[in-house]
């Protein structure tokens, strides 16, 4: 899109929010950058540059404006509809992959040496895996700065940095100012928040089907593992460096976000994946746009605006929770997830109807199916699935190639098409995934007077927010 100067320059002048993320706006009058909806006087063209990301941003040498906070925007959602490497790449350095495993971690993960990962990325966004997360790493810091009362140290290696001067010297070129100026004017926080408890706005882009989302995710809650409803969502975290609770609750423009965490370094990957739950980062207009010109879907669509697909906090609890919901209904899916849960999960101390954490794969692949009060060809599934992903066998994450997931898994006994495309759906945030043999569609498509003979055909059309039109589907039913 920055390759477009008038088109962007069209939308700075408008202040148009939907586009904040998805590009950047430098200042060289100024040194600052902000997001395309700053409210602050309009620049002159010739004063004006545009760039993919934050990091691009700051590595040409741009501060942070402190009216429009450009690196608090929702995420592109381009890196969400691509497969590619640099899509999977940015997906990963968002989950916090290079601050636990280095740029050799990540170029492993996607297939590609340190080196051609870092010009396929200088490239196409502007900014190294090291200036991408370096950038994530100042926001980490910039929350845990505003939000706690840790000492400025200890958000230092929080937030991912190497050394307490690094920390100072990033936070000064990014934001313009010291950490203790940070700290000066944060707002006033609630003196009962819990220790190790931070409050976060995760912001969207309008609209928002909110009640929808909470309403999905509530209908599969595992009872003991999560406590959810059309206004609130809350269950524990199983993260790299520790355990952590989240709640979610709908907002206006942004979704209320309570997280109390084991270790401050898990804050940046506990938030994206809460953002990955509610699909925030999705452009919705485009969605509806495109879904809403359909003949036969376009009334639902229109119906329900900004309807997010909702994904996971965790690849491997969706994949084992999938096979269990093979072939039945969602409430008993629901209940042969919460009896694994009370017999091989791990009790927490959370309250409010959390009261224990999904069993780990670990915990699983141990198991024989007999240990398993279930029939004895799904427990042997469950059984190889665990085994394969506590292994590393098969990942589920955003950072995966889709369709080689779908290929590990159908190679699995007893994985059929569904299971395999559903956790692809939601495991890794695929936008046009479609599930012609799930039933829920199959009735909706029925409703919508489409044969089984026209349903790929139809589907096609609906390329490339398929994943969408699948929820639009499940939707029409209630």
């Amino acid at each position: 899109m920055i390759d477009d100067f008038d088109r962007c320059y069209r939308v700075l002048q408008s202040r148009d929010g939907r586009f904040d993320g998805w590009f950047f706006v430098g200042v060289t009058s100024t040194g600052i950058y902000c997001r395309p909806s700053c409210p602050a006087r309009t620049p002159k063209p010739e004063n004006v540059r545009f760039l993919p990301t934050a990091a691009a941003a700051q590595r040409a040498g741009f501060r942070a404006c402190k009216r429009c906070r450009p690196d608090a925007t929702p995420g592109s959602p381009e890196w969400n509809a691509r497969s590619d490497v640099t899509a999977r790449a940015m997906r990963l350095i968002a989950d916090g992959v290079v601050d636990r495993e280095g740029v050799d971690g990540l170029a492993r993960r996607v297939g590609y040496s340190a080196r051609q990962l870092q010009r396929l990325l200088l490239a196409e966004v502007g900014a190294g895996p090291l200036a991408l997360a370096r950038a994530q790493r100042a926001q980490t810091a910039r929350v845990l700065i505003e939000t706690t009362d840790l000492g400025l140290s200890h958000v230092a290696f929080a937030a991912g940095f190497g050394s307490v001067r690094q920390f100072n010297d990033t936070v000064r070129e990014v934001f313009g100012v010291a950490p203790s100026a940070l700290r000066g004017a944060r707002r006033e926080r609630d003196a009962s928040t819990a220790a190790g408890c931070v409050s976060l706005r995760l912001p969207y882009r309008e609209p928002f089907a909110a009640e929808e989302v909470f309403a999905f995710l509530a209908l599969r809650a595992v009872p003991g593992v999560e406590d959810a409803g059309r206004d609130h969502y809350r269950r524990a975290l199983r993260l790299p460096h520790g355990a952590g609770l989240v709640e979610l609750r709908p907002g206006p423009g942004y979704v209320p976000c309570d997280v109390t965490l084991d270790d401050f370094r898990d804050l940046t990957t506990a938030v994206q994946r809460c953002r990955r739950l509610l699909d925030l980062d999705a452009d919705p207009v485009a969605v509806d746009e495109m879904l809403g010109a359909d003949r036969r879907l376009g009334p639902w669509v229109r119906k329900v605006p900004g309807l997010r697909v909702p994904g996971t906090v965790a690849g491997d609890e969706l994949a084992i929770r999938a096979v269990l919901g093979q072939q039945v209904s969602l409430a008993s899916a629901a209940a042969a997830a919460a009896r694994l849960a009370r017999e091989h999960g791990e009790e927490v101390d959370a309250g409010d109807g959390v009261a224990r954490q999904f069993p780990s794969t670990e915990r699983l692949a141990v198991l024989s199916p007999d240990a398993l009060a279930m029939p004895r060809a799904r427990a042997k599934t469950v059984c190889a699935l665990a085994r394969s992903l506590a292994e590393g066998d098969i990942v589920v994450d955003a950072g995966v190639d889709r369709d080689e997931l779908r290929t590990q898994l159908l190679a699995l006994p007893g994985v059929g098409e569904w299971t395999a495309d559903y956790i692809v759906l939601r495991g890794t945030g695929d936008p046009d995934r479609f599930l012609p043999s799930d039933l829920g569609v199959r009735h909706a498509l029925d409703a919508l007077g489409v044969s089984r003979s026209e349903a790929a055909t139809v589907a096609a059309r609906w390329r490339p927010w398929r994943s969408y039109a699948v929820v639009h589907l499940w939707g029409s039913l209630s």
